[in-house]
């Protein structure tokens, strides 16, 4: 008796540390990655003051995703997951030390700024994906939406809260200042994850000598996760719907500063003020949804969550209040992270381990490449409407519409959304 009661305790307070692990080196990084946003424009704008300049460090940061996402994603299906996130942030650590040293010495330039984001970039996308697809292997099935939950909440505290104010200030005081602390909040990071005992690497079967289809290549692998995601009918249609989210909500999203700024004409620094009601809303999503879906249904949650974020964006785009506009701002944060809560859960709860990191992959070239492309249609659209209101209620009004087909196109999967039943779709064993 005592025996069959001991072990799972046990093994539920192994979980317990090896989550509370987990998240402590990702609130760390997120910590550093918030300074980092904020500390590389600036020091940025010292160097040039030329506007393509400045914003083409922006898609340098991003680009990397595009880049090396799937790459990455097969990667962390061939290693262990903990480790490559200790040599992602390991490098990241040095490459910020770095570029605190061209600051101290006063040698930087654009392009070396540009060469490290590149570098820190790449790395990222190794650290964020192995972070997320090391979270079934730290929590039970039952512990996945908490997990999720205490994930996003710590990326918003980190980035939105902490590392931004942290950057700008310390930036005043001199220029190297925030990158050293960036580089020492990646290298805690890193180190954190010693705590984190055990082996993540997932189970592969090895290929059938006399199959010469079955080889472990890493085109092999992408195209296995690729076909996957094909012809899987819930995690096809779950991309799908989280990429017109994307798309739509940065119609809105990349016009924010020309919103609050003319249309309700704020000041800069009231623009933070703005922000960071967001980052509120964002941290109520993260603690509500867990409960949401207790009380309700991951479909109701995921489907309220995009409706709630268009309302709050149509709403936005037919304000003139301030005090109004921040809150219904809050409001599609908490709606996009209550979604993003659920979209995480199913899809540790139905992938297969040994897929994991390559659907993840492809997940985010698709999903995080709407978003430069979403931005680009709000500045036409923008130019077109004449005001940056506009832009919002067109924004909102589609996603209002994705709501609608969200519930439609996952109304005969409601085995899998929301009690987690294991999909295989044709075709993916090969």
């Amino acid at each position: 008796m005592h025996e069959r009661v001991d072990r799972p305790i046990r093994g539920a307070v192994t979980r317990d540390r090896r989550l509370t692990w987990l998240l402590s080196s990702s609130t760390v990084s997120n910590l550093g990655d918030g300074i980092g946003k904020v500390a590389f424009p600036l020091l940025a704008a010292d160097l040039t003051r030329d506007p393509v300049l400045i914003a083409g460090l922006s898609a340098t940061q991003f680009l990397p995703w595009l880049m090396f996402a799937l790459l990455t994603g097969a990667l962390l299906d061939r290693v262990d997951r903990r480790i490559a996130m200790i040599a992602a942030n390991t490098a990241r650590a040095v490459v910020v030390g770095g570029v605190a040293a061209l600051a101290y010495f006063d040698v930087a330039t654009i392009w070396l700024v540009y060469a490290a984001a590149l570098l820190i970039g790449t790395a990222e996308t190794v650290a964020d994906s192995a972070a997320n697809v090391l979270v079934p292997s730290v929590v039970d099935r039952s512990g996945l939406e908490g997990a999720n939950s205490k994930l996003q909440a710590v990326e918003i505290a980190g980035q939105t809260f902490l590392g931004g104010p942290i950057g700008s200030l310390t930036f005043a005081v001199f220029a190297a200042f925030p990158f050293l602390l960036n580089s020492a909040a990646f290298a805690l990071a890193a180190a954190l994850l010693l705590g984190l005992a055990g082996s993540y690497r997932p189970r592969r079967e090895a290929p059938e000598r006399d199959d010469p289809e079955r080889d472990d290549t890493v085109r092999r692998q992408l195209a296995e996760g690729l076909r996957w995601v094909r012809h899987s009918p819930v995690v096809f249609r779950l991309v799908l719907i989280a990429g017109l989210v994307s798309l739509t909500s940065e119609l809105a999203q990349a016009q924010l500063v020309l919103y609050a700024l003319e249309d309700l004409e704020l000041s800069n620094a009231a623009f933070g003020v703005f922000a960071f009601v967001g980052g509120i809303g964002g941290l109520a999503g993260a603690a509500v949804a867990p409960r949401l879906v207790r009380h309700t249904s991951r479909l109701g949650v995921l489907a309220g969550g995009v409706l709630l974020a268009g309302a709050a964006f149509t709403g936005m785009g037919m304000s003139t209040r301030v005090v109004l506009s921040a809150g219904l701002f809050g409001l599609f944060a908490a709606g996009v992270v209550a979604l993003n809560v659920v979209l995480g859960t199913v899809r540790h709860a139905v992938v297969p381990s040994e897929l994991l990191g390559r659907v993840l992959g492809v997940w985010r070239t698709l999903v995080w490449g709407a978003i430069p492309v979403g931005a680009l249609l709000g500045g036409v659209l923008t130019q077109l409407l004449g005001r940056p209101s506009g832009t919002f209620v067109v924004s909102g009004g589609l996603q209002l519409l994705i709501g609608v087909a969200a519930i439609v196109l996952l109304r005969g999967h409601r085995g899998t959304v929301d009690r987690l039943e294991p999909v295989r779709g044709k075709d993916n064993s090969r």
